[in-house]
């Protein structure tokens, strides 16, 4: 049985993008604090940030169908049971909310009465009516799961930098573009 070092090409892509989409998706969330009420804009940067919560999804689950297919490199053996167990909780948390945020985002936009357009590419209508109160709630969640990826994220960075400066280890450059 082959022992997997570091992760494919394809992951690492993925890994990066979806970090990059993350950021760019979050601060399109305050775009509209610049323009006032009614302004185009404003709905230009929620139909932006709807489109790229769709590619958000496309590429959350192709990363979850090429985890599952190819694997992951296994852990240093040097990381004791309660630092393994804390890697794959974190990572369980990433994938949880990396699914959770684009289908409330998805969720959000149907009860607000709105479609899902992807770039206009294509439209998905809301399958029911518009509920204000629903939509009130589903909002509330999907900001506290964007907040919490960018603490578990945060976290997350905070202990690759931790195993590449203090242990010297392998986990952070198995994920760097290049390195094989």
């Amino acid at each position: 049985m082959t022992v997997i070092t570091t992760y494919t090409s394809s992951q690492k892509f993925l890994h990066w993008a979806l970090f990059a989409l993350v950021v760019l998706l979050y601060g399109l969330t305050f775009g509209e604090e610049f323009y006032p009420r009614g302004d185009p804009a404003v709905d230009a940067i929620w139909r932006l940030h709807i489109s790229l919560g769709l590619l958000l999804t496309a590429l959350v689950f192709w990363r979850v169908v090429l985890r599952g297919v190819r694997g992951t490199p296994g852990l240093p053996a040097e990381m004791s049971p309660l630092e393994r167990t804390a890697a794959k909780v974190g990572h369980f948390a990433l994938y949880a909310l990396l699914v959770a945020i684009p289908v409330l985002g998805i969720l959000l936009t149907w009860f607000r009465g709105d479609a899902l357009s992807f770039f206009g590419l294509f439209t998905v209508p809301a399958p029911f009516a518009p509920d204000r109160a629903t939509a009130r709630t589903i909002r509330e969640l999907h900001s506290l799961c964007a907040n919490g990826i960018l603490i578990v994220a945060g976290l997350h960075a905070l202990a690759a930098l931790y195993h590449h400066f203090i242990r010297r280890d392998a986990i952070l450059t198995r994920m760097m573009p290049g390195n094989r």
